[in-house]
């Protein structure tokens, strides 16, 4: 199985168009700093390629992979994997609407929620719902946070808003707001949520830590992955982590690794 890394960053990507933090400032002047929305290319054998989230950045990121390319009009792509149902996770559904027919691999809480805002697309191309299990996978909740847009559904204390992935040795976890018990000790590459450096780091634009947004922060969970005996790799990094930099000294000493966009790993 063929992995790709097609985006590292959280919402809004970096630089966010509208922010003008140190993080956006610098990529902005150094465009190799760029980072696209967090997301995955998974080719789980030749010519069948799943997408792990669908984001604004799909196109591009399409673009930026060469196995993942059409001939003729024929395309790889199967499918995507949502782990949750996040707007920055789910509006690159709509750009693949010249699909004839396109995989979703979702939890239930997440095709309702998502069902029902891409039902727009219905006249465009078939959305064939699949469970996690249809794909030999595995859905490991990890958080209760519903998308604001999602309000009306019901909540869910038993995490299943947001998941990690767990297919052939790769765990990804780009949301997590609490680690669960066993987490990663039988992955051979864990990407975990890398969303901020500290608990208090967006208190500097919110009136909330990073664990009450959904997010565990990298002080809380480095020591846990520097343990496993997996590769280990942050991704969606905020705009205002300074790890988002790839030359910041907060990476000296870090014991794991932060994800780039375009790295390509073999499992």
């Amino acid at each position: 199985m063929r992995v790709q890394v097609l985006g590292t960053a959280a919402g809004g990507g970096l630089p966010q168009w509208n922010c003008a933090c140190p993080g956006c400032r610098s990529a902005r002047a150094h465009p190799a700093r760029r980072r696209r929305h967090a997301s995955l290319a998974i080719e789980v054998e030749p010519g069948r390629v799943y997408l792990v989230n669908a984001t604004p950045d799909v196109g591009e990121q399409i673009e930026s992979c060469p196995w993942l390319r059409p001939v003729g009009r024929t395309s790889p792509l199967a499918g995507v994997i949502l782990t949750d149902a996040e707007l920055d996770h789910t509006l690159g559904l709509a750009r693949l609407r010249e699909a004839d027919e396109l995989e979703v691999v979702a939890t239930e809480p997440v095709r309702q929620a998502v069902g029902g805002t891409m039902a727009m697309l219905e006249p465009y191309v078939k959305l064939v719902w699949r469970t996690f299990a249809d794909l030999g996978a595995r859905a490991i909740p990890i958080s209760g946070k519903r998308p604001r847009y999602a309000s009306g559904h019901l909540a869910r204390p038993d995490g299943a808003w947001v998941s990690a992935l767990e297919l052939r040795g790769l765990l990804y976890a780009p949301c997590m707001a609490r680690w669960p018990e066993g987490f990663g000790a039988a992955a051979d590459v864990v990407f975990a949520d890398g969303t901020f450096f500290t608990e208090q780091e967006p208190l500097a634009f919110s009136a909330r830590t990073a664990t009450e947004m959904g997010h565990l922060p990298i002080e809380a969970t480095r020591e846990r992955l520097s343990a496993l005996s997996a590769r280990c790799l942050y991704t969606h990094l905020n705009n205002t982590n300074p790890l988002a930099d790839p030359a910041s000294p907060w990476h000296a000493g870090l014991g794991v690794e932060v994800a780039y966009d375009g790295m390509v790993i073999d499992l």
